[in-house]
């Protein structure tokens, strides 16, 4: 499974070949540099090591420093591995190797975005599952609107069950957001429009696979 690692820009709207308005998501994607080659004999699967952004040197530990070092490139800020990937990318594994947007994707192909969802903070039910309340204000309930209800039974069990959706820590999870199409590829700034959003908030670490 090949891919690039990213930064989020923002998002933007361009027109298609039909005229018709696409909200898109920019990402700056690369470059990035092969920093480690996985091998079925070494490691017991095949798997290429991309990193991508700058990281000062005195904010690296020395074995990060060393590692870099074996790939001739500078520190960087993230790490990614992807493997199992197709015969047409042998090319990739190569220490050292830069790839670029255009190595990996083209104009209208279909990708998969892995991001880290915004963090929301403790929410109740309604806003983290959709809830629509217990009821209206009217036969004394005044404090009724955004309540759970019940929480289970009675007598058999006598507990709440786990997994019960209840109120909670909302976002700051992986969040994978599949099928979405490249509308344009910016190459001298390594940008890629890609259709729809993509979980994150800006200037977010986002991994395309192909």
């Amino acid at each position: 499974m090949p891919g690039i690692i990213g930064r989020k820009i923002g998002m933007t709207s361009i027109y298609g070949q039909d005229g018709q308005n696409i909200a898109c998501t920019v990402i700056e994607a690369g470059p990035c540099v092969v920093t480690q080659v996985k091998s079925e004999e070494s490691d017991g699967y095949s798997a290429v090591q991309l990193s991508f952004g700058e990281l000062k040197e005195k904010n690296a530990s020395k074995p990060l420093v060393g590692h870099f070092k074996k790939a001739n490139t500078t520190p960087k800020r993230d790490v990614v591995e992807f493997r199992d990937f197709s015969a047409e990318f042998n090319s990739f594994a190569e220490l050292g190797k830069e790839v670029r947007i255009q190595d990996v994707f083209a104009e209208g192909d279909f990708l998969d975005a892995v991001g880290t969802s915004k963090g929301r903070g403790f929410q109740g039910v309604v806003k983290r599952y959709g809830f629509a309340g217990v009821g209206g204000q009217t036969h004394g309930q005044h404090n009724r609107l955004r309540a759970p209800g019940s929480m289970g039974n009675a007598s058999f069990a006598s507990r709440v069950i786990k997994g019960k959706r209840l109120p909670g820590r909302m976002g700051n999870d992986r969040v994978k957001v599949t099928n979405l199409q490249v509308v344009k590829i910016i190459t001298e700034h390594n940008l890629i429009l890609v259709s729809g959003s993509v979980p994150g908030a800006k200037n977010s670490t986002i991994i395309l696979q192909k």
